[in-house]
C-alpha cells in the first residue's frame, strides 16, 4: 500500500469516526449544545483532527444528515431488490410492508438526530436549503422503490407515485417521533409503523388488499 492509500483511508477513518461521534453527541445534546471538543473526545481525536476534515460544526451536520439517510435508503434498496428480484421468494403484502418497516426503523437516536435537524432547518436559512434538497432527492429515490414494488406485484396507485413515498416518509417520521414521546420500545415502535403504513397502502394502492393470492410479475 503506498504513502498515499493509506493516507486517504486514514481520513476516511477520521471522517467515519468524527460522523459517528457527531450522531450521539447530536442526538444526546442537539446541535446548538454540542461543543466540537464533545465530538473530539467521543470520537478520540483532537480539534486539529477536526478541523483538517470539516470547516465548521455545521458542516459535519449537514454531512451526517446525508449519511445517515443514505445508509437507511441503501437498507430499503436491498429489502426491496430482495422482495422483487428474480428468483426471490413470494411475501405476502402485509410481510413486504413489515420488510420495509424493519429496514427504515430508526434507533431513538436516530428519530432525535433528525428531529435537531429538522428543528435547526426551521431557523437556518442555509440548513432548511439543504434539508428540503436532501428531502426531495430522498423522496424521489423512494418513488422509485415504490415504483418497482407496485409493477413486480402488479398493482397501481391511486395517486402518484412520488406523492406516495413522500405521504409514507412523512407517516413513519411522525409515527416515529411519536413513538419517543410515548416511550415505546423499538418492538411496539415497529407495530405501529407496520399498522399505520398498511393502513395507507390499502386506501391508496389498488388490489392491496387482493394480492395475496396473485403471483408477483417478474
Amino acid at each position: 500500500m503506498t504513502d498515499a492509500v493509506a493516507g486517504i483511508r486514514r481520513r476516511e477513518n477520521t471522517r467515519a469516526r468524527l460522523l459517528d461521534a457527531a450522531f450521539d453527541v447530536f442526538a444526546d445534546v442537539g446541535l446548538d449544545a454540542a461543543s466540537v471538543e464533545a465530538v473530539c473526545e467521543r470520537a478520540g481525536f483532537t480539534r486539529g483532527a477536526f478541523y483538517s476534515n470539516f470547516e465548521s460544526k455545521d458542516e459535519l451536520f449537514l454531512e451526517l444528515m446525508t449519511t445517515v439517510s443514505d445508509r437507511k435508503l441503501a437498507a430499503i434498496t436491498a429489502r426491496v431488490k430482495s422482495i422483487t428480484g428474480a428468483g426471490a421468494e413470494r411475501a405476502t403484502p402485509a410481510e413486504v410492508v413489515q420488510s420495509l418497516v424493519d429496514s427504515s426503523m430508526d434507533t431513538r437516536q436516530g428519530v432525535l438526530l433528525m428531529s435537531e435537524i429538522r428543528i435547526r432547518a426551521m431557523r437556518d436559512a442555509r440548513m432548511a436549503s439543504a434539508y428540503r434538497e436532501w428531502g426531495e432527492g430522498m423522496t424521489r429515490r423512494v418513488a422509485d422503490l415504490v415504483e418497482d414494488l407496485v409493477d413486480s406485484y402488479g398493482l397501481r396507485l391511486r395517486m402518484p407515485a412520488l406523492g406516495f413515498a413522500q405521504t409514507m416518509l412523512e407517516l413513519w417520521e411522525s409515527t416515529s417521533v411519536g413513538a419517543v414521546i410515548a416511550g415505546l420500545d423499538d418492538a411496539q415502535t415497529r407495530d405501529v409503523i407496520s399498522q399505520r403504513t398498511q393502513m395507507f397502502a390499502a386506501a391508496v394502492v389498488e388490489g392491496f388488499a387482493d394480492c395475496d393470492q396473485a403471483e408477483p410479475a417478474r
